[in-house]
């Protein structure tokens, strides 16, 4: 088998077999990248509602809070606290409601997590530890060498020694200036 040939092979196997994974750090790296615009872990829903509740702390305890948001699609308060005279912080199942007791109005706050995205992204960060971290250290390396090899697939004026020189220079250059301008 020639070199060239033993460096497809290599090139094409690790491509085929490292694919999802490629895929799956792509996307959720752009979502990371994005996380200021779009949470990549929960789904936050934001509602502003009508509550009536009495502004006598004595008179406030869980049975009532679950009454009063119950409409709302709540079934369990995990707890309460006032963190002044006119706010009453509840605690929900999967979220918060703050609570305006001046004007009666709670603004609530569910967070579900997105289903898949909320674990690969934790892959992502390499939460899992363990083993894990030997089989993302494993596919950099693997991605290393899908470049190197992929370097060395075309001959000609298309090839590294003339038009891929170029690009790969120039592929070299943007992070390099990144790191300049932002470092």
């Amino acid at each position: 088998m020639s070199f060239s040939r033993f460096l497809r092979v290599i090139h094409r196997d690790f491509s085929y077999f490292f694919t999802g994974m490629i895929l799956i750090y792509s996307v959720t790296g752009i979502l990371l990248n994005h996380s200021h615009e779009l949470n990549p872990y929960y789904s936050i829903n934001v509602k502003t509602v009508r509550v009536d509740i009495p502004k006598d702390t004595s008179m406030v305890n869980e049975q009532l809070l679950l009454e009063v948001f119950k409409p709302f699609g709540e079934n369990e308060i995990r707890s309460y606290y006032y963190p002044d005279l006119s706010t009453l912080k509840v605690f929900l199942k999967n979220g918060t409601a703050t609570v305006n007791l001046t004007d009666q109005t709670a603004l609530i706050e569910n967070s579900l997590r997105r289903p898949i995205l909320y674990e690969l992204n934790l892959m992502h960060r390499n939460q899992p530890k363990s083993w894990w971290t030997w089989f993302s250290d494993l596919f950099a390396v693997v991605l290393i060498i899908i470049t190197i090899t992929g370097l060395f697939l075309i001959k000609g004026k298309n090839g590294i020694t003339r038009r891929g020189a170029v690009l790969v220079t120039a592929g070299l250059l943007l992070p390099i200036l990144a790191m300049f301008i932002f470092f």
